[in-house]
């Protein structure tokens, strides 16, 4: 439903997953235009499918960190952050040209140019069977800017790269699905959709169209493996933040904000 005329309308706040945003077709790209041509949009991408095809070391099981806690994260480095950059831009290139062909206008945000604001990373990491220190370019999000993020009428897409800056200057990793958490709760949006490579949470392998915060939290920390782990917990921190709603899925943006389809979180 649009909203009245004149009136103010909180943006819609998508994230794409790297590992399929190559994969959506024309339609979805309409579809997605569509909500955007009605609902002012903030577009989180991930990079992960991009930044593996740039060079073989990204498909090593050494490219990825576990710390103390079971969590997973990219071990960044400075070269890093560079290739993420340059495969970030390209994608960037090809998603403002996907969105304008539809109608819709786009511009890139870096969250790094003082939009996100990242806290202390982890330090402590398993190597084999043993914790090790690694200075690891890696961190949570602990502020969001909205100023870049809100203001934008309807018809318009900021496109949202998730590097940070932590206190001490560094662009930093952080991961997109909790940069978007952060970014719905920062801007006021009434819901989250995270956009991935599965139709629904599958919890003992059965789909779940609609789950609580508290059962999606107990899943997270007894079942929930990988992507979806973060997934969860993103979704934790986004209705922690005020969001209403987190919906994931991999069907067209309006029929999961339209609950046809997809995993719905709710607070309760």
């Amino acid at each position: 439903m649009s909203a009245e005329p004149g009136a103010h309308v909180n943006a819609t706040v998508v994230k794409l997953g790297g590992s399929c945003l190559e994969d959506m077709d024309d339609a979805w790209w309409e579809d997605l235009a569509g909500h955007a041509r009605e609902n002012p949009l903030v577009l989180v991408h991930g990079w992960s499918k991009p930044l593996k095809r740039l060079a073989s070391r990204y498909r090593e099981p050494s490219a990825v960190l576990r710390d103390r806690y079971g969590n997973q994260s990219r071990w960044t480095t400075p070269e890093v952050i560079e290739d993420i950059l340059k495969v970030s831009a390209t994608l960037a290139d090809e998603v403002i040209a996907r969105l304008e062909k539809h109608g819709v206008t786009a511009s890139r945000l870096l969250g790094s140019d003082g939009t996100l604001h990242a806290g202390p990373g982890e330090r402590w990491y398993w190597r084999g069977k043993e914790l090790v220190e690694i200075d690891n370019l890696v961190g949570p999000i602990a502020r969001v800017d909205p100023t870049a993020l809100t203001g934008h009428g309807k018809g318009h897409c900021v496109l949202v790269t998730p590097l940070a800056r932590d206190a001490a200057g560094r662009v930093v990793n952080t991961d997109a699905d909790r940069a978007a958490a952060a970014i719905a709760a920062a801007t006021g949006a009434p819901a989250l959709t995270l956009v991935t490579d599965v139709p629904y949470l599958l919890v003992d392998g059965k789909p779940v169209r609609r789950i609580s915060a508290a059962a999606a939290r107990e899943f997270r920390d007894k079942g929930a493996t990988g992507g979806m782990r973060k997934k969860l917990r993103a979704a934790g921190e986004g209705l922690d933040g005020g969001v209403e709603r987190v919906v994931i899925g991999s069907a067209p943006v309006s029929e999961l904000l339209g609950g046809s389809t997809g995993t719905v979180i709710t607070r309760t």
